[in-house]
């Protein structure tokens, strides 16, 4: 059993958009890894691609976002607020995410103030980069939205 929190602990979002199944590392206010264990249940696979399913690019970025999210939530300075998207930059794909994988998150947040901030991020299946970008965000209150 993980000495972690909880994702959903943490952060916002729920199923069927919390991606993050769970924390194996975490450094807070700096950086995490975590994990997202792909079924092939998922109802994107449907539709995306029939006869070969994928996980789309775009919901990896997001999965990376959530994970810095998770490296700034977890600082108490950042409790109780929401990190929305600012933009993401030097987005690449390298590799095909199928059914059955285990997406390992990893993210390192770099500079922070109180309103925003800026994290990279890697995705990877069993050691093969899947995705890589740099992230940027806006810190909101969550009572706010």
């Amino acid at each position: 059993m993980s000495s972690y929190p909880d994702p959903a602990e943490l952060l916002a979002h729920r199923s069927p958009f919390l991606f993050c199944d769970e924390i194996v590392e975490l450094e807070p206010g700096v950086s995490c890894t975590a994990l997202w264990h792909l079924s092939g249940d998922e109802s994107f696979f449907a539709g995306h691609f029939p006869g070969r399913p994928t996980l789309p690019g775009v919901l990896m970025v997001e999965a990376l976002a959530q994970t810095a999210g998770l490296a700034a939530l977890s600082d108490g300075d950042f409790s109780g607020k929401l990190p929305l998207f600012g933009g993401i930059d030097k987005a690449r794909f390298r590799r095909q995410v199928l059914p059955g994988e285990t997406l390992t998150l990893v993210a390192q947040l770099g500079r922070m103030s109180r309103m925003a901030g800026r994290a990279s991020g890697i995705a990877s299946v069993g050691g093969e980069v899947a995705c890589e970008a740099d992230m940027m965000f806006v810190i909101a209150e969550a009572s706010d939205l």
